[in-house]
């Protein structure tokens, strides 16, 4: 039998994943504090509560586009957008982050951007690589077509559309922020690295691992290089990090914090620092009109994942599994710093 070859454009895109394969690992590779037990794990996890959206329009990234509605979506509803990490998928993100139950209680919609392993043999975005994370290009072109696709057929809110990511993903959505300022109003970076601070595989090792002895000024800069003509706001961000990552080092959380006071034109001092559960210290970064643009959420002691607490209170969210790690809700608490809960 004569083996199938791919197109021109599709060695290309091989040849990048087998040079992206390293960097996936890293993302993977270290063990989490909090770790799940074994009925956690992600190869369990159903996709019933999800739908698949197989057209989407154009998508260059080759990523594929899942949704969930609530029952009883109103007409203008805000779109909260999800990237999970790398080992993962939508529906990993969707059962353990604890989205769904906000979405319910506050009626907004949700999408889940997936990566698949022939992209990335680690299913890894390729935050690091400038053909798929610069605007209009590779798979942020693909996840800005899905928002296009949301509001089109879902009638929610082009203003009030918001960015969540874990890991890679946190990379990839800290990219898609200053890509697309104009299309969210709010992001949310999990354990990840600072926008456009790699673009290659061997910085993205640098950026992940170590401080890259950056000014705010330059931080900033990069973000707003990527959107030159842009003269709207920018998106209100929100930074998770533990204390204890050594997958991505909490020095990033710093780099981000400067990245996103110096795009909004804020002290690197905070406005307010208070203390809550689960040795979490939050940092917040106000304008003069005392509106919170950034906030910076240290959570001491925890490795690399995403905040959950299992529980029926209205303060907590999501399961424990690889990378989602039982502290405090993180979902709750970004909910609320964009507005979307009272």
């Amino acid at each position: 039998m004569t083996p199938h070859l791919p197109s021109p454009t599709a060695l290309g895109r091989h040849r990048r994943l087998l040079a992206a394969l390293a960097c996936g690992l890293a993302l993977a590779a270290a063990p989490p504090a909090y770790a799940a037990t074994p009925a956690a794990a992600q190869t369990a996890v159903p996709r019933a509560a999800l739908t698949p959206v197989p057209s989407f329009g154009d998508n260059p990234g080759a990523l594929s586009m899942y949704a969930y509605l609530p029952d009883g979506l109103p007409a203008g509803a805000p779109l909260v957008v999800l990237l999970h990490g790398c080992t993962q998928n939508a529906a990993d993100h969707f059962t353990h982050s604890g989205w769904q139950k906000y979405a319910d209680q506050h009626k907004f919609a949700l999408v889940l951007a997936e990566q698949p392993a022939v992209n990335n043999l680690r299913q890894c975005f390729n935050w690091f690589e400038p053909a798929d994370s610069d605007r209009d290009r590779g798979e942020a072109a693909s996840i800005r077509r899905m928002v296009a696709h949301a509001h089109g057929t879902y009638g929610t809110d082009p203003a009030r559309t918001y960015l969540s990511g874990l890991s890679a993903g946190a990379g990839m959505a800290a990219n898609l922020l200053a890509d697309y300022p104009e299309v969210f109003a709010g992001g949310a970076l999990h354990s990840g690295p600072p926008a456009k601070c790699a673009r290659t595989v061997a910085q993205a090792f640098g950026c992940m691992s170590s401080d890259q002895r950056k000014t705010p000024q330059q931080w900033g800069d990069l973000v707003r290089s990527s959107a030159p003509g842009h003269t709207g706001p920018w998106p209100k961000v929100a930074i998770w990090q533990g204390t204890a990552d050594t997958t991505v080092a909490p020095v990033n959380a710093t780099e981000l914090r400067d990245q996103w006071t110096n795009v909004h034109g804020l002290s690197q001092t905070p406005t307010e620092t208070t203390t809550l559960p689960a040795g979490t210290t939050r940092r917040t970064y106000a304008d003069a009109h005392g509106s919170t643009l950034v906030a910076e959420y240290s959570i001491a002691g925890m490795g690399h994942g995403l905040p959950v607490d299992p529980g029926s209170g209205d303060d907590q969210c999501g399961t424990t599994a690889t990378y989602y790690l039982d502290t405090l809700c993180s979902t709750h608490h970004t909910a609320r710093f964009w507005g979307l809960t009272p």
